[in-house]
C-alpha cells in the first residue's frame, strides 16, 4: 500500500498492486486494473519510488514457518508468520 495526495489534497492510500499505469496530462493520472482512474498531485517518479519502497519493505520482512501439529496453532500448518507472533504463543513441548 503506497500514499498518494490526490488532486484536491486529500490523502488517498493505494493497492500498488492495481496499478495499470501513470500518465502525466499535465496532471498525473493513475489508472488501475479494475478501471478506476485517480488523479493525484504526486510525480511519476515519485509513486514508483514508493511502490519500490513499500515491495522492499514486504520483501525485508522476516518470516518463518510454523511446524507445529495443527491442533496447536490457530493458523494452518504451513502458513509463514512473523517471528514475534510465533514466540508468543505456547510451543506444547515441556520445559
Amino acid at each position: 500500500m503506497i500514499q498518494l495526495k490526490r488532486i484536491n489534497h486529500v490523502p488517498v492510500v493505494l493497492n500498488s498492486d492495481l496499478i495499470e499505469h501513470i500518465e502525466t496530462t499535465p496532471d498525473t493520472v493513475v489508472s488501475l486494473t479494475n478501471g478506476h482512474k485517480i488523479l493525484v498531485l504526486d510525480s511519476p517518479d515519485e509513486i514508483i519510488e514508493r511502490v519500490v519502497q513499500f515491495r522492499r519493505a514486504v520483501i525485508a520482512q522476516p518470516f518463518s514457518v510454523s511446524r507445529r501439529p495443527a491442533s496447536e496453532t490457530a493458523y494452518p500448518v504451513g502458513v509463514f508468520h512473523r517471528p514475534d507472533d510465533i514466540s508468543e504463543r505456547k510451543t506444547g513441548k515441556d520445559d
